[in-house]
């Protein structure tokens, strides 16, 4: 005959906590306990509420134990006396303290055989404990006989009450306990205990199962151990995996929740109904599925709006997934998931006893597919406006483009070369650019076919269909972009930069000197340009970028503009325009006046230094410090200085 060996005892009971030390997540109850007990001012009757699982009966009987401790009324018990022994994890049981289960024993007849042991004195003990456990459970009129009992109880009675529903628990009743509501385990809490149980048992698991787990308890710790012991129960050599996890929860793999938003984010219909295909076929319950992908587009939510939520502890997940959720939160924006989750929550609750699931789930991949509605006039007025203006650029724009460079090249447009003393203008300055004083501008320039030659290239045409060209059209938007974001880097690109080229998903942008693409590049000033080019143009693209001397400088010849700021055509010009006074030309004029100007940034000189920039400020109403009070009055306001009566000039 084979005598088998007797299988430990469940995790929840083997771990069960000796003392208000041992008990996890409730440091708001465990505390003033502790202090009662120590200073000798422990009540008669006390009300333990809050969800199952949390520590209410467990705590009941710690302060038990506590009282009758032979050391005396103490937050540390003893554990070598008869007491202590008694009420210790895994022990007999003390015969003066009873445990009653409402649920069974809620009745007046219950309640008045209660009274009546009540007055017999303990038999070994200092006090007689009574722990009612599920308190709601009792009648009324169980209530009304216990009352006087509670009111005034003898010296030797204790009554710890333990609910999960407290308003049920009649008022005469709880006005006469103190009330201690005990709460779920955080999950930081809870994952740590469950990591350090493992190690006590010697079980390797996963550290991405640990989620899983205290997900599954929602907080409980006596359903995260249940759940915990049946995965270590289950698990092979390997210990707890992620396979076997997901596998015995129910809940659907990180690879698949993946699948599933990088195809939404990507508007693959194709895709996101093969994933729906996949969890029917595998069995899945779709109701889970589409929990777990409200709890992904939760996490993607947080992630959006603070960048650092993995390091604060605003969403549980392994460290090595935080870069993928960003770039998820980054593909979507925060509109489109705060979409995607009023969706998906919308039909979840449909969902309920749903007699078709598998078309209630498609349904609701099919809304999150279409474009979102504002109902506010505000917003479906900027939504239109960012269709019309992408589908203005792109399509036809790249067709043409492609017609124009297998066509025979048409002769190029004359270069129109500004002389080497004239003011630079800059990319916003369109239609002030034409011909030299006394030549006349070539008809060429002002066909529409006279399209730069390096917008043509094929390097300068995306994939997506926007080219060079429509960039630049659009650069002043994803300017006033940056600018929202940080004004040192609007200011930057303003005065500093261009757009060179675009393809195989980078943008070139040139600066005037190695100066200035340092402070660029060491600024972090690229990753909120791509960033503004996600919010403007939708485009996740890298920037690149590099040192052209042609910016802004002195060189900067007409094959550098778009072809709106190539001027009118040349019958429309009225008179040519007459060429700028040279600087040294200006630094005499102004010292004849008696001020002499500093130098400006998009003077030649500074434009031909390798020194980056004048550091600006965010908060600087004035990005250019270095404008004079003359400069910046007709800058802003068109105005012109008569007479400075601090000089005395006019």
């Amino acid at each position: 005959m084979v005598v088998g060996v007797d299988a430990p005892l469940a995790l929840y009971r083997r771990y069960r906590p000796d003392t208000f030390a041992d008990v996890i997540g409730q440091d708001h109850v465990t505390h003033p306990l502790s202090h009662a007990l120590d200073n000798n001012r422990v009540n008669h009757a006390y009300l333990f509420s809050g969800p199952r699982g949390c520590g209410k009966t467990t705590s009941a009987r710690i302060l038990a134990r506590a009282l009758n401790c032979e050391q005396g009324a103490t937050s540390v018990p003893c554990g070598v006396c008869e007491s202590c022994v008694e009420l210790a994890r895994g022990g007999p049981g003390s015969i003066d303290v009873i445990e009653i289960d409402a649920a069974s024993h809620g009745g007046v007849d219950d309640a008045r055989d209660l009274r009546e042991r009540a007055f017999f004195s303990p038999m070994r003990s200092r006090y007689k404990v009574y722990i009612i456990d599920e308190a709601h459970m009792v009648s009324t009129q169980g209530f009304n006989a216990l009352l006087k009992l509670v009111e005034e109880p003898p010296a030797h009675i204790r009554f710890v009450f333990a609910t999960t529903e407290p308003d049920k628990v009649i008022g005469t009743i709880r006005s006469r306990t103190h009330h201690y509501p005990f709460r779920l385990v955080p999950p930081k809490i809870l994952g740590d205990y469950i990591v350090e149980l493992c190690q006590r048992e010697g079980v390797t698991i996963e550290h991405n199962v640990v989620p899983l787990v205290v997900r599954a308890g929602a907080g409980s710790v006596r359903d995260s151990l249940s759940v915990l012991d049946q995965m270590i129960g289950g698990s092979g050599p390997d210990g707890v995996t992620y396979a076997l996890a997901t596998a015995l929860l129910g809940y659907t793999p990180d690879s698949l929740l993946d699948e599933t938003v990088d195809a939404l984010a990507a508007a693959d219909g194709g895709t996101v109904f093969g994933v729906v295909d996949k969890v029917i076929e595998t069995g899945q319950d779709p109701r889970r599925f589409a929990e777990d992908l409200l709890h992904r587009l939760r996490d993607l939510v947080v992630v959006s709006a603070v960048p650092d939520a993995l390091t604060r502890g605003l969403i549980e997940m392994p460290e090595d997934q935080a870069e993928r959720l960003a770039g998820q939160a980054a593909r979507l924006g925060r509109a489109e998931l705060t979409r995607a989750a009023d969706i998906v929550s919308t039909s979840l609750t449909d969902m309920r006893g749903a007699t078709a699931p598998r078309l209630l789930l498609e349904l609701m991949c099919a809304r999150i597919l279409l474009p979102g509605l504002d109902d506010s006039a505000a917003g479906v007025g900027a939504r239109l406006d960012r269709v019309e203006r992408r589908l203005s650029v792109v399509g036809t724009p790249s067709t043409e483009l492609r017609q124009s460079a297998a066509a025979p090249s048409a002769p190029a447009a004359k270069a129109v070369e500004p002389p080497t003393d004239a003011p630079t203008p800059s990319v916003g300055d369109a239609a002030q650019v034409s011909a030299p004083s006394g030549e006349e501008a070539s008809p060429a320039s002002a066909e529409p076919s006279s399209t730069p030659t390096e917008s043509l290239t094929p390097a300068s045409v995306e994939p997506g269909g926007l080219t060079v060209v429509d960039v630049r059209r659009l650069w002043p938007g994803v300017l006033a972009r940056v600018q929202t974001m940080k004004r040192y880097a609007w200011a930057l690109l303003t005065q500093n930069a261009q757009v060179m080229d675009v393809g195989g998903g980078v943008i070139t942008i040139g600066l005037v000197n190695a100066g200035a693409r340092d402070s660029f590049v060491r600024g972090g000033h690229d990753e909120i340009l791509r960033q503004a080019l996600i919010d403007e143009l939708g485009v996740d693209w890298s920037v690149e970028a590099i040192i052209d001397g042609t910016v802004g400088g002195p060189g900067r010849t007409a094959r550098h503009l778009e072809p709106e700021q190539l001027g009118p055509p040349a019958a429309s010009v009225a008179e040519p325009v007459a060429p700028a006074e040279t600087p040294a030309r200006t630094e005499e004029v102004e010292r004849a006046k008696g001020a002499i100007r500093p130098t400006r940034k998009g003077d030649p000189a500074e434009a031909l230094s390798d020194e980056p920039p004048p550091e600006l400020h965010d908060d600087d109403d004035i990005i250019d410090e270095s404008l004079t009070s003359r400069e910046l009055l007709a800058r802003e306001l068109g105005a012109e200085v008569i007479q400075d009566i601090r000089h005395g000039s006019a």
